[in-house]
């Protein structure tokens, strides 16, 4: 584009020289500014000068590196109650050649805390019409409070740390810098209530069915690490809801979850103890799904999910990353 547009200047240069000749030279011409609005322009500040750590393209220099975090985790969910308790250990490593003074940990969950601002940006606009009883519930009754309840921050010698919760984010006070290389373990306890899915929407919260039982969809439902990098720094930058998405550091995840006999569990990783929560029939089951067959291999029918509700207690599910 810039040749064509030099070659349009200069063709206008020649068409009216002879005008130029003749025309009176009473003062400068004052030079033009020029404005690069390419949409594939590098945005001033907002793309690092490349360096040792990334290159012009953004691709990862010599001196390249991530952070990581490694947690350990133990989730009960609190079915008759929708309750979900936490209790997590961070080990989080400095592969970045600065000295940090405190780490940023993101609280997803406070954005459908009672004080949260997320119903602020939501454009939904106002309903044309609505009845009294209707108008009630949504603008005067009491906010769902959906937000983390952080009861405990604690360093691997039990020792109460510093923090400062900021909507979607907490900073946490380390006892001293965490250098190059070095790593810091802290523990967090916290817990929260699970928002109703068909009410509130949403990528997580769980649905209750008509004979009583509910179905549960879960994210976001641990403090974790914020990104740190080369370019920004800490991405502390607060979680809004999906206007707002986010990173993680790399990471190993040991996570045990203990839900109700009856519930079926199911997430991203590796189910260390199978052979605990799993009758003999249910692993016969799924060796036969390990194998190819053509039509679905059912591991517990439904039948035996009814059977199951019936029975008290809770089964503990181990998962690895």
């Amino acid at each position: 584009m810039k040749a064509i547009k030099l070659l349009f200047v200069s063709m206008l240069m020649v068409s009216f020289s002879g005008f130029a000749q003749e025309a009176e030279q009473a003062e400068e011409p004052k030079a033009e500014e020029h404005y690069n609005i390419n949409k594939f322009r590098q945005l001033y500040q907002e793309f690092s000068t490349p360096n040792q750590y990334r290159s012009a393209s953004g691709a990862p220099g010599p001196k390249y590196y991530q952070q990581r975090a490694d947690y350990e985790m133990d989730i009960r969910l609190d079915d008759a109650n929708h309750h979900i308790y936490g209790y997590e250990t961070i080990t989080y490593t400095n592969n970045s050649p600065d000295v940090l003074d405190y780490l940023w940990v993101q609280l997803d969950q406070n954005m459908r805390a009672k004080d949260s601002k997320t119903p602020l940006i939501e454009g939904g606009g106002v309903a044309p019409f609505a009845q009294p009883a209707g108008f009630a519930g949504e603008y005067l009754s009491e906010p769902f409070d959906g937000g983390f309840n952080i009861k405990k921050v604690l360093d691997s010698k039990g020792n109460p740390l510093k923090y400062m919760i900021n909507q979607t984010m907490m900073r946490v006070e380390m006892p001293k810098a965490l250098a190059p290389g070095k790593k810091f373990e802290f523990d967090i306890e916290w817990d929260y209530n699970v928002n109703n899915h068909v009410e509130g929407r949403g990528r997580s919260g769980y649905e209750e069915f008509p004979d009583g039982h509910r179905a549960y969809v879960i994210a976001q439902f641990y403090p974790r690490m914020c990104v740190y990098n080369d370019v920004e720094g800490w991405q502390n930058s607060q979680f809004w809801g999906g206007r707002d998405e986010f990173a993680l550091p790399f990471g190993s995840f040991e996570v045990n979850i203990t839900v109700p006999e009856d519930h079926w569990l199911d997430g991203t990783g590796k189910l260390t103890n199978r052979k605990d929560v799993y009758s003999s029939e249910e692993l016969r089951r799924y060796e036969m799904a390990q194998r190819t067959f053509d039509e679905p291999v059912v591991i517990r029918t439904q039948q035996e999910a009814e059977k199951l509700a019936m029975m008290p207690g809770a089964t503990k599910m181990k998962l690895g990353s």
